[in-house]
C-alpha cells in the first residue's frame, strides 16, 4: 500500500499550529529520531522505506505504510529526506505530578526560535533537567523545525506552557536565577542544586515582570573581560553554560 495523497497532505499539514493543536499530533522525520520517540510517545503512523520499516515491530504504530523515497520527499519538511517518518500523539505533561524541591529546572520566556527551542531541550536532556516551563508565547515545542532540533530529547524532556509569573510565584521557595548584564559572574556565585534557570527572549531578553521574581542575578563574563567582543550570546548557547557550571557544582 502506497503512502497515499491525503497521508502527505497530512504530514504537510502538522507543519501548522492549528492542525497540530486541532488533532494533537506531531511529525518527526529521521530514522534515529523516530526510533528514539517509538520508545516513549504513542505512534499513529509510520511511513518508510521497506528495509527500514522492516526492523521496526508491527506493534509499535497504529499504522505502517511502505513508502517510495519519491514519496517520502513529497511528504517531508526537510531539504534532505528521510528514510523514516512518523506522526506522534503530543505526550501529555501533568504539573501535579512534579517535584519542584530538589531539582533543577529551566523557565523559557518568550524564546521565539524553533532551533533554538530544540536545542534547549536536548542540552536540558544531557544536563539531566527534566522539566522546562515556558511562556505561552514561546516557540511550539511541536514544531516541526524544533523537535527536530531536540534530536529525541522531546521524548524525555516534559515541556509544559504556564503563566512563569504564578508558577514562580507558587513555588517561591525556590530560588531564581537569570542572566542579566548587572548580575554576578556565574563563575564566582554560590550555585546550589536547586532552582529555576530563567532564560529570557533572543532579543528583549528576560520580561520585566519576570525579572521582579529573580532572586539570583547571573553574569556570562566575556574574555579577557570588558573587551569589546560580540555583543551578547545565542541564548541556547548561554543555556549550555549556564546548565554546565550549575552542574559541575554538584
Amino acid at each position: 500500500m502506497p503512502l497515499s495523497k491525503n497521508r502527505i497532505k497530512q504530514i504537510r499539514s502538522l507543519s501548522e499550529k492549528k492542525y497540530r493543536s486541532e488533532h494533537g499530533t506531531f511529525v518527526a522525520e529521521g530514522k534515529k529520531l523516530v526510533l528514539d520517540l517509538l520508545g516513549n510517545c504513542r505512534c499513529q503512523f509510520l511511513a518508510g522505506l521497506p528495509d527500514i520499516l522492516q526492523e521496526i515491530p508491527r506493534l509499535s504504530a497504529e499504522e505502517m505504510v511502505e513508502a517510495t523515497p519519491e514519496e517520502l520527499k513529497k511528504a517531508s519538511h526537510l531539504k534532505t529526506p528521510p528514510q523514516l517518518i512518523g506522526i506522534f500523539y503530543q505526550p501529555k505533561n501533568a504539573l501535579e505530578e512534579i517535584e519542584f524541591v530538589g531539582k533543577l529546572h529551566l523557565v523559557l520566556d518568550g524564546i521565539q526560535d524553533p532551533g533554538n527551542m530544540g536545542t534547549i531541550v536536548r542540552l536540558s536532556d544531557w544536563f539531566g533537567i527534566q522539566h522546562v516551563f515556558c511562556s505561552p508565547d514561546t516557540a511550539d515545542i511541536f514544531n516541526p523545525k524544533t523537535v527536530q532540533a531536540t534530536m529525541g530529547a522531546i521524548a524525555r524532556v516534559n515541556v509544559h506552557y504556564v503563566d512563569l509569573k504564578d508558577l514562580l510565584t507558587r513555588n517561591n521557595s525556590l530560588p531564581v536565577f537569570g542572566t542579566l548584564l548587572e548580575g554576578e559572574n556565574i563563575y564566582k556565585a554560590e550555585l546550589p542544586k536547586n532552582g529555576f534557570i530563567v532564560m529570557g527572549n533572543e532579543g528583549k531578553g528576560i520580561s520585566p515582570d519576570i525579572q521582579k521574581l529573580i532572586t539570583h542575578k547571573l553574569f556570562i563574563p566575556n574574555y579577557p573581560t570588558n573587551s569589546q567582543t560580540s555583543e551578547s550570546l545565542n541564548v541556547a548557547v548561554a543555556a549550555a553554560i549556564v546548565c554546565s557550571e550549575f552542574r559541575r557544582r554538584v
